[in-house]
């Protein structure tokens, strides 16, 4: 209880809104994604049998769906390069971005499209990214928060010399990773500790710098292509 008036227009009144409508919309296979339309914010969510994962299936089971693994966003066509205009309810912004992720979860070795589920929600286009935050910043998920690279995309030849992020490690067989180097002082080992470690609550080990560094900018790569798509 306070005693300041509540302000509904707050940002963080705001983002709590956008979030209790995107939780109350009933979750939808991931491979049934072809009529999505528009743009805004989507959480995805596992109920797999990879053993790392086990805590997130657990708290999913049962048609809960209360741990998202990835909390991510799709900005209208343009709104990244100042289109703050752009009509959210247009265009196919969302089913691009999740087709990239069902194309990523489908050419590794040890995920299965089957296990995963999506709630989703067209958002107007200026308060897409504070949805998105409120929402990382409540369940910290796993692929947002511990495993980077989930959202990367191959954005061509001047990406080549980068290493493969942490989920490509953790999840081998995606394409985009193919021609990246590497990823020295990366194992599944240390990754699977660093999840293990995360569950438990214990502080994380560190990530080698120059992986660490790679991944925003990767992340903003992936956005990018889909923007100009």
């Amino acid at each position: 209880m306070t005693d300041e008036p509540y302000n509904p227009l707050e940002k963080a009144n705001l983002a709590r809104s956008i979030q209790t409508e995107l939780l109350g919309r009933a979750p939808i296979a991931l491979p049934a994604i072809d009529g999505v339309k528009g743009a805004g914010i989507y959480a995805l969510y596992y109920i797999g049998s990879f053993a790392p994962y086990a805590p997130i299936k657990k708290a999913n089971m049962g048609g809960k769906f209360t741990q998202p693994i990835y909390i991510g966003k799709a900005i209208p066509r343009g709104g990244r390069k100042g289109g703050v205009s752009a009509d959210a309810s247009k265009g196919t912004a969302m089913r691009d971005r999740l087709r990239q992720h069902l194309k990523s979860i489908n050419e590794v070795d040890n995920l299965e499209v089957k296990d995963f589920t999506v709630r989703y929600m067209m958002v107007d286009d200026i308060w897409i990214s504070l949805g998105e935050n409120m929402l990382i910043e409540q369940f910290k998920p796993v692929w947002n928060s511990v495993i980077d690279g989930f959202g990367n995309k191959d954005t061509g030849v001047r990406r080549a010399a980068q290493h493969r992020s942490p989920w490509d490690v953790l999840h081998s067989g995606r394409k985009v990773a193919e021609k990246n180097a590497e990823a020295v002082g990366l194992t599944t080992a240390f990754l699977t500790e660093r999840i293990g470690d995360y569950f438990a609550g214990r502080q994380l080990k560190s990530l080698p710098k120059a992986i660490a560094e790679e991944q925003e900018e990767a992340e903003n790569d992936a956005l990018d292509a889909v923007d100009e798509s």
